[in-house]
């Protein structure tokens, strides 16, 4: 049951759009297009079986654990804050 100036389902649609933002931030983040043969960052020969499981591949596994590692920040979903809502 919502209350106040939220309508019923409000929490459960504010979910489903973390949830979506969050699939759209990893789609952003995959590969596309022709993958590399040489590792963009060390420069080192990209084995084919990583070629071949993972089209567009840019990194060899060292360098891509490395970037995984590394935080990554984004934004917090406001959408459903009466704040937002205010200004």
């Amino acid at each position: 049951m919502a209350s106040g100036w939220a309508p019923d389902g409000a929490v459960q649609d504010q979910i489903d759009d973390t949830v979506r933002d969050g699939i759209l931030r990893a789609r952003a983040r995959m590969n596309a297009g022709p993958g590399e043969i040489h590792c963009v960052e060390c420069g080192e020969e990209i084995p084919e079986a990583r070629r071949a499981a993972l089209p567009g591949v840019r990194t060899c596994v060292a360098c891509q654990s490395a970037r995984d590692k590394r935080p990554s920040a984004f934004g917090i979903n406001r959408r459903g804050s009466k704040d937002s809502q205010l200004k």
